[in-house]
């Protein structure tokens, strides 16, 4: 009897099409990791985490709470965390150039759409945002199950560049934008820009550069000078910029741009020829 074809769709398709771009992480079973690693590997949360689930006992592993930073675990075994069974799953790297009016969270309680809807339904992958972008904030939000690689991303001691093209209601003064450039003091704190560039097309436009990651950082530094951002798009993420990407749309990253990413912060860059956990 001739096996039948699995019909093609949009997501069978994206994900063959992903396939070359995610790592393996099966192993033998009777190779053995450290706890911390599985869970982060398996995308839930960062080792340094997963060592605080351990310690408040919310890991099991076959049915059996582990209290060791150091025990180790195969892949057959029984993993849960939290509550929640997991396993390993490749892991995924996935850029989208957010638009507006799409939330950076997993899920939203007034069923908006979320950027995991415009990637999940299409690629079929479980993959996390790494931090958020506003609402309103279009541009560049990676998605990964790598979970030691989001906390590291995110993590303000690894300085990871953001570029923002910021318009502006009114164009900002020059003694506004030295000011800006020194530093400004706002509710939670001082705030300096690695750099500031105005448009020399127009002056109400600004392409300012940050290493931190706070609540809308970029819209309340511009408020600081009584007027308001009208449009903002992140255009640069770490090594990673919009080029060839337009709104809306999403592509998985190049081995080269992953291990770009993994040595910016201090990470092992991943044997894609040797794929191994």
């Amino acid at each position: 009897m001739k096996k039948r074809k699995r019909p093609t769709t949009k997501k069978n398709a994206a994900k063959k099409a992903g396939n070359q771009h995610r790592v393996k992480q099966e192993s033998h079973l009777r190779d053995e990791i450290r706890i911390n690693k599985f869970i982060a590997h398996a995308g839930f949360c960062s080792r340094r985490d997963a060592d605080e689930l351990i310690e408040q006992g919310k890991v099991f592993v076959n049915n059996k709470r582990v209290t060791e930073h150091g025990v180790k675990v195969k892949t057959s075994d029984k993993i849960v965390v939290d509550g929640q069974e997991i396993s390993l799953e490749p892991f995924v790297y996935i850029l989208l150039n957010k638009s507006k009016d799409t939330i950076s969270t997993t899920d939203d309680e007034k069923d908006r759409n979320t950027v995991l809807d415009v990637v999940e339904s299409a690629t079929g992958y479980r993959v996390y945002p790494v931090g958020r972008l506003d609402r309103n904030t279009m541009g560049l939000l990676l998605l990964t199950n790598d979970g030691d690689l989001a906390h590291r991303l995110m993590h303000p001691s690894y300085k990871v560049k953001k570029v923002y093209e910021v318009a502006c209601e009114r164009p900002l003064t020059d003694p506004e934008i030295s000011e800006l450039i020194r530093g400004i003091e706002l509710e939670d704190g001082p705030a300096k820009p690695h750099l500031v560039q105005q448009s020399v097309l127009d002056p109400s436009v600004l392409e300012i550069t940050v290493f931190e990651g706070r609540n809308h950082l970029i819209r309340r530094m511009i408020s600081y000078f009584g007027t308001e951002v009208v449009k903002l798009k992140r255009v640069r993420y770490g090594t990673l910029d919009d080029k060839d990407l337009r709104v809306g749309r999403w592509r998985y990253l190049k081995q080269k741009e992953i291990n770009n990413l993994r040595k910016m912060v201090k990470l092992q860059p991943l044997d894609f020829n040797n794929e191994q956990l």
